[in-house]
């Protein structure tokens, strides 16, 4: 399996910024797909932005736009730069790692957004 930690949420003020960044270890050669996921209260959880081992990426309409996801092969990191937050981006925001076998997500970063 694959291990993720995250860093970065925090609180912000509606308009501002925030970079999320997690870091893998354990099977990382079997991940085939990194990204970020968020839960908001009484929500299911949603995948939001993903990028592929060849650098594609994807993203929710709801974040088009404001969100970038990039990753840092050597580092084996993701990170999630956010901008334009709004108050409907406040969520438990989760580092997910995919691969053909499995799927692995972070224990999530609080990201608060105030208007």
């Amino acid at each position: 399996q694959v291990q993720l930690v995250e860093t970065g949420g925090g609180l912000v003020q509606a308009g501002g910024s925030l970079r999320l960044s997690c870091v893998a270890s354990g099977r990382i050669f079997s991940i085939n797909t990194m990204g970020w996921g968020r839960q908001a209260p009484g929500k299911q959880r949603e995948l939001v932005a993903t990028i592929t081992n060849s650098g594609r990426t994807n993203y929710t309409d709801s974040v088009k736009g404001r969100f970038t996801v990039s990753k840092e092969n050597a580092q084996n990191s993701v990170y999630l730069q956010m901008n334009s937050l709004k108050p409907e981006d406040t969520a438990v925001y989760f580092c997910y790692a995919g691969a053909t076998m499995f799927a692995s997500w972070g224990q999530g970063t609080q990201v608060t957004v105030s208007s």
